[in-house]
């Protein structure tokens, strides 16, 4: 008999897998309406909906292997690595959806803000390291022209076999928003890969906005994650990100 192996598991959602099938809770039946609705209109292949009730849906094994994990080398060829930075293209050229995704605004200013107070004040990371990433974040404050945005592109997200794209899992995070933020979440923690997604993603991305993104993304993340029974302290996780920058 096939064991229930738990994917990820926190207060808003779940994703379970028995066998080839993957089983997604969500606590709000609304955020799964609009992520059937974003893969629908996505332009990249998606995992199959085997059936869908209000709160839980079925899906489809994606053909191919994940491009990796955080913490741990990818295994992956820089040719499809490339192929993902191609295919983050071609989502980002793609008709805005209506629904808003992830950009830095002055809401998550002031998130940013409370948050590096608190990282300090509760001894969570150093001062000096906290400010350097603030700092570095800045850049994600920027004028852009929004895009089809998965908001959640994970590697553990990206399916690739024989150097192409397979198929991207998890769109509940998708709308229109920072195109940069994609590709920040996709390279975090394996800064040494986003030189072959850029050549595939080709001219349009910006550089700066990645990095701020990365540290803007970690700054955030830290505290939500230990407490969600995460751990951003693991080697190449979210903290080393950090440090990193240093």
């Amino acid at each position: 008999m096939d064991e229930v192996q738990v994917v990820v598991a926190h207060s808003e959602r779940a994703t379970l897998r028995v066998g080839d099938v993957f089983l997604k809770v969500d606590a709000d039946p609304a955020r799964l309406d609009a992520e059937v609705e974003a893969m629908a209109a996505a332009p990249l292949p998606t995992a199959p909906i085997l059936w869908r009730k209000p709160s839980v849906m079925a899906l489809g094994a994606l053909p191919g292997k994940a491009l990796g994990r955080l913490g741990e080398p990818s295994p992956a060829s820089p040719a499809a690595w490339a192929a993902a930075g191609a295919a983050a293209r071609t989502l980002h050229d793609a008709p805005l959806p209506a629904r808003p995704g992830r950009s830095a605004d002055s809401r998550v200013r002031a998130e940013l803000e409370s948050e590096c107070e608190l990282l300090v004040a509760c001894g969570v990371l150093p001062a000096d390291v906290v400010a350097r990433n603030r700092a570095v974040a800045e850049a994600a404050f920027r004028a852009f022209t929004p895009a089809f945005t998965h908001g959640d592109l994970q590697i553990t997200h990206v399916f690739t076999d024989d150097d192409r794209v397979t198929g991207v899992l998890d769109w509940s995070e998708a709308g229109h928003g920072d195109p940069m933020f994609d590709l920040a979440t996709l390279t975090l923690g394996h800064e040494d890969r986003l030189a072959d997604v850029l050549a595939g993603y080709g001219t349009a991305a910006e550089p700066d906005a990645i990095h701020a993104w990365w540290s803007l993304r970690s700054l955030l993340n830290v505290r939500w994650l230990a407490e969600h029974g995460f751990d951003p302290f693991a080697p190449g996780c979210e903290v080393d990100v950090l440090q990193s920058r240093m």
